[in-house]
């Protein structure tokens, strides 16, 4: 099991100084990957709760944290494919490979909320079927000398897009309905579960995606399987805990169970926690308590 922390990026903790001082510590203290998430608007129409309401940028966070790391593994989860073109998402992605030296683990999904879309200046329906046409062209975009795309949602004209990356970020797909985990099993290295995933059924999910990549002739066991760890430090002994929520020798013991139903890789993101990742928390009281979680929860 790969053990990840998500940097502040949510909230009122959210800072450059807090995102550098967590990303120093998780370093130091072992963990296999850092982790950020995107949300374009928090719309008027819909109580996103605390979580959404402010977010920063995740490429640029991570470009960022580049500068500040020099091992732990840099990830996003996820960038929604439809709010950016397959050339620009390349060209982004690349260069951010570069500058953090290959450590990029790219997740990528499709999007829920309409008013990101109608805000992106793309229709919300079929992204499904946008997504199947993405991900090959961005890999062929990283990886060919010349491109020429003409598909049903995207074109690229005859052309070069350098510099390529060295070393191809692995892709990881989000999503939840079957479809999507069996887009994941066919297309991509492996399957993030969101914030609202039910932790209790993963191994059901894992097992979709599995199938989907043995009938596509993958080898499922070579993909990665990365839980979101909405975790929440309380404390311990709470009637009707749910995972990942307790003390942290009861998380400690929940990870343990992800790792047994087929997850490769957890990271906590303290960003969910609405005690934490708010606009009207105290962004120091949210910072000590994420250091006591960083060092209680290392690997």
């Amino acid at each position: 099991m790969r053990i990840g922390f998500a940097v502040p990026v949510s909230g009122s903790w959210a800072t450059r100084d807090n995102m550098a001082r967590i990303a120093h510590r998780a370093e130091e203290l072992g963990y296999h990957e850092l982790w950020t998430f995107q949300r374009l608007l928090s719309p008027r129409s819909h109580d996103l709760g605390p979580t959404y309401r402010s977010v920063h940028d995740p490429v640029v966070t991570l470009a960022y944290l580049a500068g500040l790391t020099s091992r732990v593994r840099l990830g996003v989860a996820v960038l929604n494919m439809p709010f950016a073109s397959p050339a620009l998402m390349a060209k982004q992605l690349a260069s951010l490979q570069e500058v953090s030296g290959g450590r990029l683990d790219a997740g990528l999904g499709l999007g829920w909320l309409p008013e990101e879309f109608a805000a992106s200046g793309v229709p919300f329906e079929r992204r499904g079927r946008r997504g199947e046409e993405y991900v090959p062209l961005l890999r062929r975009l990283w990886t060919e000398e010349v491109v020429e795309h003409r598909g049903e949602f995207y074109e690229v004209p005859p052309a070069r897009q350098e510099p390529r990356p060295h070393v191809v970020p692995p892709i990881l797909l989000g999503g939840s309905a079957e479809v999507a985990l069996r887009r994941a099993g066919r297309l991509a290295d492996g399957w993030i579960s969101s914030s609202r995933e039910d932790l209790d059924g993963i191994g059901e999910r894992i097992s979709i995606v599995k199938e989907a990549a043995r009938a596509a002739g993958r080898d499922p066991e070579a993909l990665r399987f990365v839980t979101r760890g909405v975790t929440r430090v309380r404390p311990p002994g709470a009637a009707g805990r749910g995972p990942l929520t307790g003390s942290f020798e009861e998380i400690r013991r929940d990870v343990d169970e992800l790792a047994a139903r087929g997850v490769t890789d957890v990271f906590h993101d303290l960003n969910f926690d609405p005690e934490i990742g708010s606009p009207d928390a105290d962004p120091e009281e949210s910072m000590r308590r994420a250091e006591a979680a960083l060092e209680g929860l290392a690997p």
